[in-house]
């Protein structure tokens, strides 16, 4: 077995440090445990594990309209979805 001895250091908006441990805290994990899962999967994927992309404009609005609480359609239920969406 290794030492764990190294140390990494890095600077993020606190805010986003908490609610990103708080999600750790409910799957179990520590922000150690995230980061060197994070890591892991690098190294077998060799590579990010997830997709980056630009997104595109018609994405880009949608995301700067939800965020902002611009034309957001509510729904009660799974069922109240589909029927606004007619399904």
């Amino acid at each position: 077995m290794t030492t764990k001895s190294a140390t990494i250091r890095a600077r993020i908006e606190p805010d986003l440090k908490s609610r990103a441990e708080n999600i750790f805290r409910q799957i179990g994990m520590n922000a150690t445990e995230a980061i060197t899962l994070f890591y892991k999967q690098v190294e077998l994927r060799k590579g990010l594990p997830f997709n980056v992309v630009i997104p595109n404009e018609t994405t880009r609005k949608t995301l700067e309209q939800a965020e902002a609480g611009e034309e957001l359609i509510m729904c009660a239920d799974a069922k109240d979805l589909f029927k606004q969406l007619g399904i």
